[in-house]
């Protein structure tokens, strides 16, 4: 059985994500999460069906926001690392899997 851990770093993407998407409009924060919860489900059942980007690091984007979930698969734990936008440069982040 596999162990889904998120960071705290991925925690803090999606509380900002959350919080933009309820200022934008009421209830789309809902929405996020609907879907965080939804492609996080796909990765535990599906783990390593994701394309693998920067060596071992995974990614699932989210089909109805420019998110994308990257991830760690490692010892039966799939470790979040982060939720990032699409236009967010991978420079600001690599350094949270270390």
């Amino acid at each position: 059985m596999n162990t889904l851990f998120i960071t705290d770093y991925a925690l803090f993407d999606i509380e900002e994500a959350t919080l933009y998407y309820e200022s934008v409009r009421k209830g789309l924060s809902l929405d996020f999460e609907l879907c965080i919860e939804a492609v996080l489900d796909e990765i535990i059942n599906y783990l390593e069906s994701f394309q693998k980007k920067y060596k071992h690091i995974r990614i699932r984007f989210i089909k109805r926001f420019p998110f994308g979930i990257h991830y760690i698969y490692e010892k039966n734990t799939i470790k979040v690392i982060g939720v990032f936008h699409t236009s967010r440069s991978s420079k600001s982040w690599k350094n949270r899997h270390e």
